[in-house]
């Protein structure tokens, strides 16, 4: 894990897509409260397993981590049929991190740019299948 001392992206990325009624800041508040057991209301206070446990809460409420379940299961898919050895996630890095493919790694990729990689795979694929022919 990330050191929760210094990057709070992954908290911050998901608080933007959460709808909030009122003060943005005290809704922000609330949440680290709950999340600590009213220990605390500021992030840079949590333990590595609430600000985990704060992330988790957040992307179940999204559905964040089934979107990038099935979106990684997708690419995954598509990697395999374009050749790249899915058993070696050295290979897969690899491939996703040449900057015309997706410039990181693939376990980096959140669900808009596995959505992104996944059009970029299938015309790959097709333009393949139109070389062929």
């Amino acid at each position: 894990m990330e050191n929760t001392t210094t990057n709070y992206k992954r908290f911050y990325a998901l608080y933007r897509r959460i709808e909030v009624r009122g003060d943005r800041e005290e809704c922000r508040r609330r949440l680290v409260l709950q999340y600590t057991g009213g220990r605390t209301d500021s992030l840079r206070e949590m333990t590595g397993e609430e600000y985990e446990d704060l992330c988790r809460g957040m992307e179940a409420v999204l559905g964040e981590r089934e979107a990038l379940r099935k979106g990684r299961s997708k690419c995954l898919k598509l990697m395999q049929m374009l050749g790249v050895d899915t058993y070696d996630w050295s290979c897969v890095d690899r491939y996703c991190c040449d900057p015309r493919i997706a410039g990181k790694r693939f376990a980096w990729l959140d669900t808009d740019e596995l959505e992104a990689l996944s059009r970029k795979l299938r015309a790959i694929l097709k333009k393949k299948e139109n070389a062929t022919n």
